[in-house]
């Protein structure tokens, strides 16, 4: 292939490829504008690839395609299914009702992703595989999602990947951020006249090329389309072009003045082929005879080098489709789209036909719109939420009757948010408003206006809009009602600011009058009206309340069988899988709330095993924050790390307080300063204060850790101002210990006095211990003495091992400052071993600087054989010790099979040993 520059971009390829006959895998984007060179890259790519013996499989979005979920992923894999039976039953089951080859219950995405991984995994064991993905831009929401999950966990199977984007991408292309990128810009101008002349158009003088490089800016595609499509007396020196504003429209323009000078019938033809994404040449025909167009008008397209028509229909570049879509009347592609419907068998291909026949209709049409939500009923079957979205959208265009029409554009406003196209939704209940609805309905639109506005801004105004519509929702639906109530005031915890007066006092106020339940009370039941109580009539008098919500949602029986409630119905044996995934993130930190942490490890702990069981691993991300919390605060950093990892891999929601919490603790000041800055950046409005206070406790840890206590003073106290951090007892340590080393104690008198009230009610050793070491720092001589030998006595019975560190480091500190350098070593020492042994970088550092204080250098870890290993090959070396097979492993980490014995492999030489066996008998740290 004969490639003018692009040296640096052809050698990012070839790396990849050359790594890949080496067992690596890799990805690659592409990003650039319309007709600068991706498709040229990719097929440089293929050439490369096929030359040294890789398998080539290849897709290519379509705009119009977007409509259908997994459309871009069955292109890709279709071929490749033969290799199905050598998956997982699960993975085979949710890839084969992704792409329509069995039926069965919605899959997940993740889910799929994960079989898709696989499967390419599959076909890489007998050599090198390259995807080669082109107009990514283009992709369903659902097989993007897919794809750019595989780049994000191919690591050894021999697979590239290779997107191509094109920029601007005119639609939400976040499921690529990330990634590797190459952006392509344009050629240089030696290069950009060497094509030039190249293009074979009669010789133009030097003036006529200077305009036509400096009208394509370097673009590839311009060039060669300005040299072909300029009329004769603009090239003799004549007549400017008529102005354009960008690329894409300057290209597109000359292909729509080439349509132009086309016969009838052929311009027909190229529109029926611009509105079918699927590109079958038989579909094309048997629609084109509908119309009475033969084969002869296929001719003048070709010969003008518009469209090639073999076994497939393909057109020269992407903007020949939009070309045609923009210049056809509408009535044509009324009869374009009628001819395809008239084409498809309804049997094989119903919902394909059933949107093209929508796009006929003129007005309404009743038995179109019942097509539609039969498509819209099946697309959500399959997990295109997006989909399913876009079809009952266009059914209720199409509902004549306007009592059925408002309900079919409340139900598609639904599925549009359930899809994340919030403000879509929002105009399909502008809709929908218009009515006739009835009680219910109208109380259901008013519910979800309050969940887009809350969505989408996050202020009060939100949370009065949910409290509106849990009161209309009370006579008329008295679960969903309490369930509202319960939504709003998770909203006020985590938007509101306890010194405003609003938010938590006035939902809890209204949360009162809540409708009770209907039968035995549901765990989200309990907990609705133990935080009501709390926040009410004071944290000792709702505890009780909280911790049989808690119990319920643990699912023991024992503490949550039939005690009567505080409406004497006795609670429900079990919790759903729906209460689980919904509210268990706040079960979560009501658990930090009372301090129980037997109990946060249960609730976090389960929420990740269902999703994992159900393969529902869309929920996985917000199961796996309540599990890294945890696990941090209990000391075992390097499995929050890898939680973490995967959270990053599913890009399903940011969740960076995760990513924030953990660096901090890690004591990595750059990467914390960084996710923090993006949090910052990405607040909007009146949350902006609200999301930044929350990420000021992580702050505040990083700044303890570094012995910045004056900074870590004001972080921790805007934490303390958020509803959110003080509900889970997460500011009131750090703003103490701050507070206290900065030498203003005073200011953490209201945190101190908090914390003591409530670790004294709950009783349990994680409070104690924490208000024990609170109240130590802040007092002197023997009663500060007896605080921390308490404190100690008390974290080393729960599992906040962090947390006990933390206080052998101040122990240590303190005791140093009284001139007790042998009893401040012992302590010192501790502390010290503890932090290094679990990752607390800054913390340890503190420490070490301490121990040097007292005039002993601190020792060195002793080395271990795992020390070799990185946090992830631990990881997965604790999980085949356990017995797992590397699929079951590489099910756990979203990683393929192949890509865990590679990692065996490795730890099998770091740590000297040739089996399973022997990774079983050592004793791998936690």
């Amino acid at each position: 292939m004969d490639f003018l520059g692009r040296q640096a971009e052809r050698a990012a390829i070839d790396n990849l490829i050359s790594r890949a006959r080496a067992g690596e895998s890799g990805v690659i984007l592409v990003r650039g504008e319309a007709g600068i060179g991706k498709t040229m890259l990719l097929e440089y790519a293929r050439g490369r690839a096929e030359s040294s013996g890789f398998r080539v499989q290849s897709l290519v979005g379509v705009e119009s395609e977007t409509q259908f979920a997994f459309a871009g992923l069955h292109q890709l894999c279709a071929p490749l299914l033969d290799r199905l039976e050598a998956l997982p039953e699960p993975q085979q089951a949710a890839l084969g009702v992704a792409l329509g080859q069995q039926s069965g219950g919605v899959p997940d995405r993740f889910l799929v992703g994960l079989a898709t991984l696989h499967l390419l995994a599959e076909v890489a064991e007998e050599g090198p595989l390259l995807c080669l993905v082109d107009d990514a831009q283009w992709l369903d929401e659902a097989s993007a999602q897919v794809l750019s999950f595989v780049a994000r966990r191919m690591a050894e199977e021999g697979i590239v990947l290779v997107f191509a984007l094109r920029d601007p991408a005119d639609r939400d292309v976040r499921w690529f951020d990330g990634l590797s990128v190459v952006c392509l810009c344009g050629l240089d101008e030696a290069d950009a006249r060497v094509l030039l002349t190249r293009s074979g158009r009669t010789p133009l003088d030097d003036g006529m090329c200077d305009r036509i490089l400096a009208e394509a800016r370097g673009n590839p595609l311009a060039l060669l389309e300005l040299a072909r499509s300029a009329s004769a007396p603009w090239v003799a020196g004549g007549i400017e072009l008529p102005e354009v504003p960008d690329t894409v429209h300057r290209i597109e323009e000359t292909f729509r003045r080439r349509l132009a000078g086309l016969p009838v019938p052929t311009r027909l033809l190229l529109l029926i082929a611009a509105v079918d994404p699927t590109g079958e040449a038989a579909l094309l025909w048997r629609a084109a005879k509908h119309l009475g167009i033969t084969s002869e008008a296929a001719e003048p397209a070709e010969s003008s080098g518009l469209l090639e028509i073999d076994s497939r229909v393909q057109f020269r570049h992407p903007l020949v489709r939009s070309a045609v879509l923009r210049a056809a009347a509408p009535q044509d592609r009324r009869r374009a789209h009628s001819a395809l419907a008239a084409a498809i068998d309804a049997d094989v291909d119903p919902d394909r036909r059933a949107w093209h026949r929508s796009q006929t209709v003129l007005g309404t049409d009743e038995g179109a719109a019942v097509e539609l939500i039969r498509s819209a009923g099946r697309a959500h079957a399959r997990g295109g939420l997006a989909v399913s979205a876009a079809f009952l959208e266009q059914a209720a265009k199409l509902t004549p009757d306007p009592a059925a029409r408002a309900c079919r554009a409340l139900e598609a406003a639904h599925a549009k948010h359930e899809a994340g196209a919030s403000a879509d939704a929002l105009e399909l209940l502008t809709v929908a408003a218009a009515g006739p609805l009835d009680d219910v309905q109208q109380a259901q639109l008013g519910l979800l206006r309050a969940r887009i506005s809350f969505h989408l801004v996050r202020d009060g105004e939100g949370q009065a809009m949910l409290l509106e519509a849990a009161k209309c929702l009370a006579p008329l639906d008295p679960e969903l009602s309490r369930e509202t109530y319960l939504g709003a005031l998770d909203a006020a915890i985590v938007t509101g600011n306890s010194r405003s007066g609003r938010g938590v006092p006035t939902v809890t106020e209204a949360a009162r009058t809540a409708p009770p339940p209907t039968g035995p009370p549901r765990p989200a039941d309990l907990l609705l009206a133990g935080l009501v109580t709390m926040f009410t009539e004071g944290y000792s008098t709702g505890l009780p309340g909280l911790r049989r919500a808690l119990a319920a949602f643990a699912d023991h029986e024992s503490e949550a069988g039939h005690e009567p409630d505080i409406h004497g119905v006795s609670v429900t044996d079990g919790v759903s899988e729906t209460h689980r995934r919904r509210w268990g993130w706040l079960a979560c930190r009501t658990a930090m709330a009372v301090f129980d942490d037997e109990m946060l490890h249960t609730l976090a702990a389960r929420p990740v095993q269902l999703v994992r069981d159900s393969g529902a691993l869309a929920a996985l991300p917000r199961a796996l924050l309540g599990q890294s919390v945890m696990l941090v605060l209990s000391g075992e950093l390097a499995q929050a790390e890898e939680q973490t990892a995967i959270v990053a891999a599913t890009r399903a929601a940011p969740l960076l307080h995760a990513q924030l919490f953990l660096s901090a603790w890690r004591g990595r000041p750059d990467e914390t300063a960084e996710v923090y800055a993006t949090i910052a950046a990405h607040a909007a409005g009146n949350a902006k204060a609200t999301e930044v206070s929350l990420a000021q406790y992580a702050m505040a840890v990083q700044h303890n850790g570094m012995g910045d206590y004056p900074a870590a003073q004001v972080a921790a106290t805007r934490a303390f101002e958020s509803e959110a951090s003080r509900f889970n007892n997460l500011a009131h340590p750090e703003l103490i210990e701050a507070a206290c080393r900065a030498g203003q104690p005073e200011l953490a008198a209201e945190a101190l006095e908090e914390l003591t009230s409530r670790a004294r009610a709950s009783g349990t050793p994680w409070g104690l211990g924490l208000a024990a070491r609170s109240r130590a720092l802040t007092s002197t001589g023997p009663t500060a003495e007896e605080h921390y030998l308490e404190a100690i006595e008390q974290l080393a019975r729960c599992r906040m091992a962090a947390h006990l560190a933390r206080t052998h480091l101040v122990y240590g500190e303190w005791l140093r400052r009284e001139g007790r350098r042998q009893d401040a070593r012992e302590q010192l020492r501790t502390a010290h071993g503890m932090l290094l042994d679990m990752g607390a970088e800054a913390f340890a550092a503190r420490a070490a600087r301490e121990l040097r204080a007292t005039g002993e250098y601190p020792r060195k870890r002793t080395a271990q054989p795992a020390d070799a290993l990185t946090a992830h090959e631990l990881h997965i070396a604790r999980l085949v010790a356990t017995g797992a097979t590397s699929r079951e492993v590489g099910t756990q980490l979203f990683l393929s099979p192949r890509t865990i014995e590679a990692h065996l492999r490795s730890i099998f030489r770091k740590l000297d040993i040739n089996s399973r066996r022997q990774l079983r008998e050592l004793s791998l740290p936690r």
